[in-house]
């Protein structure tokens, strides 16, 4: 074997892996599963707020595709962080936020979703009358709705949630589809490895 044999195998190697890892083009869901991921979250939904949320998963994964989208999400902050009997955090609302963004990476990464954007309100200009004044914008990736019940059921299971309803007064949540983006992740990781091959030839 050559030695540019020797560098450029390991490097496709690792890009198929990270394009298998991405994915964002699968198989729908059935309805079997569907049934299975309502059953595990409907058993933790505790009163009116949690049935509400489960019909909203419902209706997120009805007619799924299997595609990768992204979901918007807008926030606006309690005035103090309000957790329930038990827990023993202070009451800065952003402190929770940063608990729950910390905890949750690791299960996204997991299903190969990734955060794309976040950012802060800078300001004021076009708001319809009575609209929430929302703290910040977060777009994340998913990598199917599939992968969102996943990553919905391993948050759910590790009690996560806790921090992000403290902190939250009011959120915004929906999928979106790019219609133009300069996000180009495959193709970053793929001139990444290039860059690094050229670098040890």
């Amino acid at each position: 074997m050559t030695p540019l044999l020797g560098i450029a195998l390991p490097l496709v190697a690792l890009y198929v892996l990270f394009l298998v890892w991405y994915g964002g083009n699968g198989k729908p869901l059935t309805q079997a599963e569907i049934d299975r991921f309502m059953q595990e979250l409907g058993s933790r939904a505790k009163g009116p707020e949690g049935q509400a949320l489960l019909d909203a998963i419902r209706t997120l994964v009805a007619g799924d595709d299997g595609k990768e989208f992204v979901m918007q999400n807008l926030v606006r902050y309690r005035p103090k962080a309000l957790y329930p009997p038990g827990y023993r955090y202070d009451d800065d609302p952003r402190a929770a936020d940063r608990r729950y963004g910390k905890a949750l990476v690791p299960h996204l990464l997991r299903h190969g979703n990734l955060m794309v954007f976040v950012a802060r309100r800078s300001g004021t200009f076009i708001e319809p009358a009575g609209a929430d004044p929302w703290h910040y914008v977060a777009m994340v990736r998913y990598r199917s709705r599939r992968d969102f019940l996943r990553f919905a059921t391993a948050i759910t299971n590790d009690r996560i949630t806790q921090h992000k309803w403290a902190a939250i007064e009011n959120t915004q949540v929906f999928p979106v589809r790019p219609m133009v983006s300069l996000v180009f992740v495959r193709g970053a990781v793929g001139a990444l490895l290039l860059a690094i091959g050229w670098l040890l030839a």
